[in-house]
């Protein structure tokens, strides 16, 4: 899978994934640690990457831009904060089906103790 590892999240979790087999890249490796999160976005929908991070904000620009697209695998404050536990996670949870998932568009949350997927867009319930 590609991934697209916000400055939120240490750079060893894109140094993880690339070591097993992810093409994986820091916002830091763009220059990009400053962006603005559309900027980000936008970054991730060209190049077909999924967005990791911890940035609750995320779950509110997926909300408004109304599309499928890109994913996000966002680790909410209960979350693991180490970013070794974060990779282990991370491989843990990315299941066959949920990188089908993360692969049509959805936000994947990562809390310590569950995880929850919701499809993308996110539309009022």
């Amino acid at each position: 899978m590609r991934f697209l590892v916000d400055n939120a999240i240490s750079p060893i979790v894109a140094k993880g994934l690339q070591n097993v087999g992810h093409d994986a890249i820091h916002v830091r490796e763009y220059g990009l640690q400053a962006a603005e999160d559309w900027v980000l976005f936008e970054r991730a929908e060209k190049e077909k990457r999924i967005i990791i991070s911890a940035d609750t904000d995320f779950a509110f620009l997926l909300a408004s831009r109304k599309t499928n697209s890109p994913s996000v695998i966002l680790f909410r404050k209960r979350a693991e904060r180490n970013p070794l536990l974060q990779i282990d996670l991370l491989l843990l949870n990315l299941t066959d089906s949920i990188c089908i998932q993360l692969e049509m568009g959805c936000i994947l949350i990562i809390e310590q103790e569950r995880i929850r997927i919701r499809t993308l867009p996110l539309l009022k319930q």
